[in-house]
């Protein structure tokens, strides 16, 4: 009889203890105790659990503390580097301190075996559970869908498989994620000499290394030798002067080749949907650094800010969220002689590249985007577009008629005429999606008033974008004080790359499980990242 029916094996001691774990911290909470206090009060059974570093191990944190503090973790779906925030857990949890994020990965794929993981995910999720279906409310606790699609509460293997669990074992998230690794970094040549010290891979790496651990390039340099020895990885010196060899031309057709091999990974998947839904957005990175030959800072809105800015073309809906395209963006500033930024044909770039890889069918865009030559790129590029549109006059005196006839949807049919083509299209006056006003939008789509407000809700596909940013700045993005541009770009780029792998990771586990695709993550963007860096590390 295998294990996992044994009543007296291991891990069946394991399960229930888990479970008795569970039950007291959901009943601990329904009494009316905190997140923070249930967990730190809670029963911990470690009879049947091995603590992966011995005693003689440095790390100075308790076995105990980070059970603790990884159940937190799985019943709020923190990332490490928020995690890593929040130090007023570490003294109810048993802790000095709550370790950066990369103690916090390696705890979890080193210091836990899997049945260590196996504990703290089982009582965490059933937690979850009961907190959703018979309360209290807790607002921290991870939405209940995130947990049920997972049979850990299984005990026959076989079971598993025949029930299209969503669990998967480390050896194959490890081997997944070497795959997407390996459509995504071919693509990048720096030019440097075949005879140079370290290979590109090897600054891959520590580029890897320093987003995951959200450091600069010099002290990721030294914590990176440290981890994996001095004569392996390269000085931060080194790694900068690398990167500057770089061109943005050479980066972004980089960029284009990755976004190629990674989406004919799941070229052949059925639940890769076509055509697709894109949205445009800008995103910024602010500098503070001195303005003098710094053509590509942007101004912003406040008189002091300044930064960086990248227009992303991403797959957006119910699909799988990749950024296919990057393009930097050069505004015109009152400190050079940069000419105004011409939007629509960034828009022509970002759409172009993107078809050569997926079919678009519909593009959303933001009122950053709100112009007669964007309306027209994307009707000459053969794609519908819904874009909402800045309120001027004339959309005010359709606003007033409409209030004053107490109707709470209108659609204006119009044209654009440039030089560079003509179309029809319609303006949607539709009820605001936050209860307040009427929002414009504007679209090349023939739509009926009995239909435009359910057609715009499509635009809430866009806001994908604002979690997507957030993930790649606070996940992926290493810091960096260079004006070099071709530093800032290689670290935009690069980040934005290992996004994509993750969520490429994410979508080939996912995709040979039965059932609708789920796009929740199987695994968090620290421990992707985790995982490409060791894998990129060449075996003994």
């Amino acid at each position: 009889m295998s294990e996992t029916l044994d009543p007296l094996s291991d891990r069946a001691c394991r399960m229930t203890h888990a479970y008795k774990t569970g039950i007291e911290l959901s009943e601990t909470i329904r009494d009316g105790a905190c997140l923070r206090a249930a967990v730190s009060e809670a029963t911990l059974y470690t009879e049947h659990l091995e603590d992966g570093y011995p005693e003689w191990h440095p790390a100075p944190d308790s076995f105990r503390g980070m059970l603790r503090l990884f159940i937190y973790r799985e019943m709020t779906d923190d990332s490490y580097r928020t995690l890593e925030t929040y130090q007023e857990l570490a003294e109810p949890f048993g802790l000095d301190h709550v370790p950066d994020e990369a103690v916090l990965s390696r705890t979890w794929w080193n210091r836990f075996d899997e049945g260590g993981r196996e504990y703290v995910t089982v009582a965490a999720h059933f937690v979850v559970k009961e907190i959703h279906d018979h309360g209290p409310a807790v607002p921290a606790v991870r939405p209940k869908e995130e947990v049920t699609d997972s049979n850990s509460e299984s005990t026959d293997d076989d079971e598993q498989d025949e029930s299209g669990s969503n669990e998967f074992s480390d050896e194959q998230i490890r081997r997944t994620t070497r795959l997407a690794r390996d459509h995504a970094f071919d693509g990048f040549d720096s030019g440097r000499a075949q005879n140079a010290s370290y290979e590109d891979t090897q600054f891959f790496e520590l580029q890897t290394f320093m987003g995951m651990v959200g450091c600069g390039t010099a002290q990721g340099a030294v914590r990176f030798q440290f981890r994996q020895g001095k004569e392996y990885g390269p000085h931060g010196d080194t790694h900068l002067r690398a990167v500057k060899q770089f061109e943005p031309e050479a980066l972004i057709e980089g960029f284009d080749k990755a976004s190629d091999r990674l989406l004919s990974a799941i070229a052949s998947e059925a639940s890769f949907q076509r055509p697709v839904t894109a949205a445009i957005d800008i995103t910024t990175i602010p500098y503070y650094g001195d303005l003098e030959g710094m053509s590509m800072v942007s101004g912003m809105q406040g008189e002091e800010e300044r930064a960086f800015k990248f227009a992303t073309l991403s797959i957006v809906g119910e699909n799988i969220p990749l950024v296919l395209a990057v393009e930097p963006i050069r505004e015109s500033s009152a400190w050079d002689r940069n000419p105004p930024n011409q939007v629509h044909r960034v828009v022509r770039r970002l759409v172009t590249r993107a078809k050569e890889y997926v079919p678009v069918e519909t593009v959303l865009c933001d009122r950053e985007f709100d112009s007669k030559n964007v309306y027209q790129t994307l009707s000459n590029l053969g794609v519908n577009y819904l874009i909402p549109k800045r309120i001027n006059s004339t959309e005010r005196k359709v606003i007033e008629t409409m209030d004053a006839d107490g109707q709470g949807v209108a659609v204006e049919s119009a044209s654009v005429h440039l030089e560079s083509g003509s179309h029809s299209m319609q303006f949607l006056y539709v009820p605001s999606t936050n209860g307040e006003g009427t929002t414009v939008f504007a679209t090349n789509l023939r739509v009926g008033p009995e239909e435009a407000e359910s057609f715009c809700r499509r635009y809430s596909r866009r806001w994908q974008i604002e979690n997507e940013y957030k993930s790649i700045k606070n996940d992926f993005l290493a810091k960096t004080s260079s004006k070099d541009y071709r530093v800032r770009l290689f670290y935009f780029v690069f980040a934005v790359l290992l996004y994509n792998i993750w969520r490429l990771t994410d979508f080939l586990l996912k995709a040979g499980v039965d059932g609708e695709m789920d796009y929740a993550h199987v695994l968090t963007a620290g421990e992707c990242v985790e995982l490409i860096a060791s894998a990129l590390i060449p075996p003994d």
